[in-house]
């Protein structure tokens, strides 16, 4: 008897610039049956970071598109794709842009076709919160079948009623809990790496974006060197406002304590670097960088702005409002600094585990959801 065809998923990925979207899908990719389940990934030229190599590893394929703010190229090349591989799912990860190339994969005739909601918005970004307005009534017409990473994501594009009627499947960013378990040889080397030897250091992972509000960490950071003169900052991430932030930093007159490390394969061994994270985020989802901090039993200075979903470990966990000035921020770091646990931690993976972050089981219930949908 011939083997089955994997069930092929085309995956739309938006711009790839190695954020917290991405990782888990690839995440998920990594640990799914690829005899059974196969991803393409679709991505904007203009994407800074495609795992070209290990998408291939795992039998996957690229195919690049226009910039979705080249509308009529952009859903175009969409249907082009849609109709010369005949994907089993379109599976959308852009948020309320989804309405475009699911609008093309129903003229497609793609069958099954997922929005997957990522993410939420913020008054701040007037004019991506525009645009997302207008879309989101939309966000229903053209998928088959809702995803979320949490509740709180998923009400804001999909509407309270889907929610409450249990008509979203949830996907959670889920990890692999053993690789982020805090690691002390990692720690001495890579502060050793910048010089950093055993000062305190406050870290933050993510691309530079408004929505992140680096601008905001830099402020901050530099009313806790007036506390802890010997603190130092290190962001990984890369992105369009990162120009802007290096310039604030000199500026500011701080370039010495404040580390751009950019994009690393290794952001996973700096939970166990930094002391604590620093998280100012306008908005998210439910992100990972916070499910990957915990699981690193990293201690997390947040903003009000982001979902309690997110938060497993509440001891970790410092919620600071966004409306407190930068001085407040960093009074509410000195003083995690100071409980903050340097030459060991303890991973709650198993409260994770029982939270459904651990990514192989995870990829289990994906594939399964997969093959249930077709």
């Amino acid at each position: 008897m011939p083997q089955q065809e994997p069930i092929r998923v085309a995956q739309i990925m938006g711009r790839m610039m190695g954020g917290g979207v991405e990782a888990t899908i690839l995440n998920h990719y990594k640990f799914i049956d690829h005899s059974k389940v196969q991803f393409d990934f679709i991505v904007q030229d203009d994407s800074e970071k495609v795992p070209e190599e290990l998408i291939k590893s795992y039998g996957g394929r690229i195919f690049t598109i226009p910039s979705y703010k080249k509308l009529p190229a952009y859903e175009k090349a969409c249907l082009n794709i849609f109709r010369k591989t005949q994907p089993d799912i379109v599976h959308s990860n852009i948020n309320a842009l989804s309405i475009f190339p699911l609008y093309e994969a129903k003229k497609a005739g793609v069958k099954v076709r997922i929005a997957h909601s990522h993410s939420t918005a913020n008054p701040r970004e007037i004019a991506k919160t525009a645009i997302k307005e207008v879309l989101r009534p939309l966000s229903k017409l053209y998928p088959t079948h809702l995803a979320a990473c949490g509740e709180l994501s998923a009400e804001w594009l999909f509407g309270k009623r889907v929610v409450d009627q249990n008509k979203v499947q949830y996907i959670h960013n889920a990890i692999d809990l053993q690789k982020y378990s805090f690691n002390r040889k990692k720690r001495i080397d890579l502060r050793k790496s910048i010089g950093a030897g055993v000062s305190p250091i406050v870290g933050q992972i993510g691309r530079f974006s408004s929505q992140k509000n680096q601008e905001f960490s830099v402020e901050v950071f530099k009313e806790l060197l007036k506390i802890i003169p010997n603190a130092k900052l290190v962001f990984l991430g890369i992105g369009d406002t990162m120009p802007a932030i290096k310039q604030k930093v000199t500026q500011l007159g701080i370039q010495a304590s404040v580390f751009f490390m950019g994009s690393r394969d290794d952001a996973a061994d700096w939970y166990s670097v930094f002391d604590v994270l620093l998280f100012p985020s306008l908005y998210e989802g439910l992100p990972l960088t916070a499910i990957e901090a915990q699981a690193a039993g990293l201690p997390i200075v947040a903003s009000d702005q982001i979902t309690e979903e997110a938060f497993i470990d509440n001891e970790l966990v410092t919620v600071m409002p966004l409306k407190c000035s930068a001085h407040e921020w960093a009074q509410c770091l000195e003083a995690t600094l100071e409980y903050a646990p340097r030459q060991s931690r303890i991973s709650d993976g198993d409260t994770l585990r029982a939270a459904g972050y651990e990514i192989k089981d995870s990829a289990r219930k994906l594939e399964a959801w997969y093959q249930s949908i077709i």
